[in-house]
């Protein structure tokens, strides 16, 4: 893929805004006509090794399965500079903009109004519009399952990084219910498989700040957990780093993060914002954009779930292995309800951090 990257100021602050261009390769069937697409980088940026990280895998794939031409915005400021940046992509004559920031959900049905031409996407949120789809992911039942394995994980003493207090942690980037969907998913399933453990919980209030991450855990495994799960971005990475200094765990997010640190990421909670992307896109380049639509990824649709433990699963014992296989397949057949603080509110059992 051929790549250009070009740099342009926001005039309304000092913020840097990047534009990287990509050229899809034409292939058969591929789109025609010149069509152009953009995929709005969220907080954190590129580089998170995680959730961006992916979703721009996702968009480069779906780029050279089509045939369109694309380019990636990303900005110092994505919050507070949201308007300007999506209208910015609107004006440009783009025709499908995918913005991945949860924060511009009220923002996106507006612009799309006034750009009746281009179709969008919001990622982790809903909006309104005949032209705009959103699309929703059910973190809560990948990590419903990151629970239940920490939780089970946590009395597995034989393990020489587990201790003797079942104790577990999470840290997520912000607090609201994006976020928050994935903490009490994580707090339900431990709960679920044992009601005795203690879930601790923080927020590092960003998503690209290591040295925070690395300071919240630390913090979280002096208390007595033994396995820290980060909802994070970016600042996951410290996460990783202070679970491999104090030989504990960390659980990844997102990605695959498990080979970052092989033995110390007991698994990762994937969610498959590549798989997102890359479906919209093509959806729009054959004539079905779900304008109007929410689609749902979740572990029916293989989009969220657990990695295959490849580098811990000799300290997984098989029984628990099991056990994740049976919660798995209960919430595809319905059988086990995770909580959707998106839907359902907060539930009792979480009280924050």
């Amino acid at each position: 893929m051929k790549r250009t990257r070009a740099l342009l100021i926001a005039p309304v602050a000092v913020t840097l805004l990047a534009v990287t261009a990509c050229s899809g390769g034409a292939t058969d069937g591929a789109a025609s006509g010149g069509d152009k697409a953009a995929l709005v980088i969220a907080q954190g940026g590129l580089g998170d090794q995680s959730y961006n990280d992916l979703a721009n895998a996702g968009f480069e794939s779906a780029l050279d399965a089509t045939g369109i031409s694309g380019n990636t915005i990303e900005s110092d400021d994505v919050v507070g500079q949201g308007e300007q940046l999506l209208r910015r992509a609107g004006q440009s004559g783009v025709n499908l903009v995918v913005d991945l920031e949860y924060s511009h959900n009220e923002i996106i049905g507006s612009v799309a109004q006034d750009f009746p031409d281009t179709d969008w996407v919001i990622v982790n949120a809903e909006a309104e519009g005949d032209n705009v789809a959103s699309v929703l992911f059910q973190e809560q039942e990948g990590s419903y399952l990151a629970g239940a394995l920490a939780a089970l994980q946590t009395s597995n003493t034989d393990d020489p990084r587990i201790n003797e207090d079942k104790v577990i942690g999470v840290i997520g980037g912000t607090a609201g219910v994006g976020i928050d969907k994935f903490l009490v998913g994580f707090i339900q399933g431990a709960k679920d498989v044992d009601p005795d453990v203690e879930v601790l919980t923080a927020y590092s209030n960003d998503f690209g700040d290591p040295a925070k991450g690395q300071q919240l855990a630390q913090s979280m495994f002096e208390k007595g957990a033994d396995i820290v799960y980060s909802v994070a971005g970016g600042t996951g990475a410290g996460v990783i780093q202070a679970a491999e200094e104090a030989n504990h765990y960390a659980i990844g997010v997102d990605d695959d993060q498990d080979g970052q640190a092989p033995g110390t990421v007991l698994t990762s909670v994937l969610k498959r914002t590549d798989l997102a992307v890359e479906t919209l896109v093509q959806d729009f380049a054959d004539g079905a954009f779900p304008g109007g639509e929410t689609v749902s990824f979740g572990l029916k649709e293989d989009a969220v779930g657990l990695t295959d433990f490849e580098y811990t699963k000799d300290a997984i014992p098989q029984s628990t292995l099991d056990t994740l296989d049976e919660l798995r397949q209960g919430i595809i057949d319905g059988d086990i309800t995770v909580w959707n603080v998106v839907t359902d509110g907060y539930p009792d059992f979480y009280s924050g951090s």
